[in-house]
């Protein structure tokens, strides 16, 4: 009396990501799905949303599915590799002493290729430097923060994403690194140069 059999794809000797395809009617479902399964990046729902409008573009462009490889190329192009106009080059955090206190941060970047040393204060790492970009002009305001580790171990990767407002553009930027830290200051150049595209 049941009108079909669900099956799990291992009884029929195939795999989940086997039968997970992106093409031009997916959701952010199996764009998420890949992310997190394939690279280890739990997107947060509004990026969800963002980048699965950008991989729906190519697939509408091409007319067809988007492989795991692809879908990593477009996210790595789009949020990982443009360093212009703003390259981070390093920074000195200097962490408060107390609980609710100031961090300060010095940090060296590339505007436009120009390089200028900046400083900036805040209530942790993340605060100082939006703090410090101030000086180049560069105003963000974030509005949503997340972080998690992409594997277990020392030599973990961190995924960070932040959100952002800057010159009246609301966007997401993505920042990769062994340290939480830098891969948030990652995710703040991430948005400025996304912004500094649309």
């Amino acid at each position: 009396q049941v009108p079909y059999l669900p099956i799990d794809p291992k009884d029929v000797g195939r795999t989940y990501e086997a039968v997970i395809r992106v093409n031009s009617q997916s959701g952010k479902g199996g764009v998420a799905y890949i992310m997190k399964a394939d690279h280890g990046l739990a997107l947060p729902r509004r990026l969800q949303i963002e980048f699965s409008q950008a991989i729906q573009k190519i697939t509408d462009g091409e007319g067809g599915e988007v492989s795991p490889k692809e879908m990593w190329d477009a996210f790595h192009e789009e949020y990982l590799a443009p360093v212009t106009p703003l390259e981070r080059m390093r920074q000195k955090v200097d962490a408060a002493e107390v609980d609710g206190g100031t961090d300060s941060i010095t940090a060296v970047v590339k505007i436009n290729g120009e390089e200028r040393e900046i400083v900036g204060a805040g209530n942790g790492p993340l605060a100082a430097f939006c703090d410090a970009l101030g000086a180049l002009g560069i105003r963000v305001n974030v509005l949503d923060y997340s972080e998690h580790a992409m594997s277990a171990g020392e030599e973990a990767q961190a995924a960070a994403y932040v959100e952002a407002e800057i010159d009246g553009k609301i966007v997401w930027g993505v920042g990769i690194a062994t340290s939480i830290t830098t891969a948030s200051l990652r995710a703040v150049v991430s948005a400025v140069n996304r912004a500094a595209r649309q």
